[in-house]
């Protein structure tokens, strides 16, 4: 019996350890920011702007690009005032790709890309226009698309030696979906399907990819978002919490330093990314064993959490169709 626990407790870990060493690929890698181009999307505010602050206090040589020459033009004063340090600002849409490419172009070449640029409607599918669709969809799928598009040949071709990296801002909600996110969900589902296709492509060219998933984040769009969201979408999120913007750039500028493909922000975010690992790249061997092991315990978690969200569901409708009988 002492001898069936040793290799159920110690001896099978340890070769499982050995294995997932040996397995797991891409191998590890550090991508360092000081004096390095950081090319921010989404800069003028949020959780970008946040990123810009703390890229450009580690030393790096930062762009920002978002819609509003006003707003940008407000956060580069706003970053030398706290920073000391100038960034450049670029005005462009996303969804425009020949306003993209002239502004990566006129930036330089870029070391890191951090796309953080989004919007987001919540609200359920059928009362959503078509329109809110598509610009949710061409925001925050093409325009990602059109930025790293714009930006690789550059990437590929740059002198230094030094590995580069290119970050995708998703969302907990681009690793689950939740009642009233569809269009959102889609759109940010996609940026994982993206990342995982495009760190095969970029592989050979010393560039890595990291997909970032924060959670809701105290930003000036949340109250708005909040406004609009449907009772029961409020009901089902409310077990996520909330960051501020500036702790999710930490977050997310420490996970693509250490070159990490999946980059959580909180508790639930790693409980999440474990839950969702999927065919997901992994440079931690350590990180590979915890999934391993985890996977079956967080699966049954998974199916509790859906258990309490259709609940959830069930409950509202029923009330609802009670409340409209009694009126």
């Amino acid at each position: 019996m002492a001898d069936a626990y040793f290799f159920l407790f110690f001896l099978l870990p340890l070769l499982l350890l050995v294995v997932l060493y040996f397995l797991v690929k891409p191998r590890p890698v550090k991508i360092p920011i000081k004096n390095r181009h950081v090319f921010i999307t989404g800069g003028s505010s949020g959780i970008g702007l946040s990123l810009a602050h703390r890229a450009a206090a580690e030393g790096a040589r930062v762009s920002i690009l978002a819609r509003s020459l006003g707003k940008l033009e407000e956060a580069r004063n706003a970053i030398r005032l706290v920073t000391g340090i100038e960034v450049a600002v670029f005005a462009a849409d996303v969804r425009d790709f020949e306003a993209v490419k002239r502004a990566v172009d006129e930036a330089g070449p870029i070391d890191v890309l951090l796309l953080n640029h989004g919007v987001f409607v919540a609200l359920e599918l059928e009362k959503m226009e078509l329109s809110e669709i598509k610009f949710t969809m061409d925001v925050n799928l093409m325009g990602t698309l059109n930025l790293i598009k714009a930006a690789l040949p550059a990437m590929k071709n740059r002198k230094d030696p030094l590995p580069a990296s290119i970050a995708l801002v998703s969302s907990q909600a681009g690793q689950a979906g939740i009642y009233g996110y569809v269009a959102y969900s889609a759109s940010k589902f996609g940026l994982r399907g993206l990342a995982e296709a495009l760190q095969q492509e970029v592989i050979a060219d010393n560039i890595h990819v990291s997909l970032i998933f924060p959670p809701d984040t105290d930003t000036p769009g949340l109250a708005e978002e909040n406004r609009r969201k449907p009772e029961l979408t409020k009901i089902i999120a409310a077990s996520s919490g909330c960051m501020t913007a500036e702790k999710v750039a930490q977050k997310a500028l420490d996970g693509i330093k250490s070159g990490s493909f999946i980059v959580s922000c909180n508790l639930e975010g790693i409980a999440l990314s474990l839950a969702t690992a999927g065919l997901s790249p992994q440079r931690s061997f350590l990180m590979a064993f915890v999934e391993v092991v985890a996977a079956g315990i967080l699966r049954i978690v998974a199916l509790g959490m859906q258990w309490t969200w259709y609940g959830s569901i069930e409950k509202y409708h029923s009330q609802r169709k009670g409340s409209t009988r009694s009126s």
